[in-house]
């Protein structure tokens, strides 16, 4: 535990924003979707590792890559299996994309123009050419 680690006084189940090195991959914040302020630091050596280390987990919701290669970035973009990645931003969310996960993470999508199929209906309609 380097920082946080606590539950914050008052009502509902609020934690403090926590910070966890030295994570192996058998721990439950490895494994488990972890929704709070909480960073787990796992090292890795190459980025094979880091690929495996980051799909060892039956959830795929979002996955974050930070890197001045930009050629990396987009390897573990590609490599890493999540439904939402970002490259050196904290932050994915946004009205104007599609929000959901891969895995146990989900199916479908919220927002964008991928989140409205889920509603709708296709019908396809042929008729005579008019101009013929």
């Amino acid at each position: 535990l380097v920082a946080g680690g606590k539950a914050i006084d008052g009502p509902g189940s609020f934690f403090e924003p926590t910070v966890l090195d030295g994570v192996d991959a058998e721990m439950a914040v490895s494994i488990e979707e972890i929704f709070g302020p909480v960073v787990a630091i796992q090292r890795f050596s190459n980025e094979e590792d880091a690929v495996r280390l980051a799909n060892a987990t039956e959830y795929g919701l979002v996955g974050y890559v930070f890197t001045e290669d930009t050629k990396r970035g987009q390897r573990m973009i590609e490599l890493i299996d999540t439904g939402m990645m970002g490259l050196n931003v904290g932050v994915v969310s946004n009205a104007a994309g599609p929000f959901g996960g891969v895995k146990q993470s989900g199916l479908g999508r919220e927002g964008g123009a991928e989140g409205i199929h889920e509603y709708l209906e296709t019908k396809y309609t042929l008729m005579p050419n008019p101009f013929a």
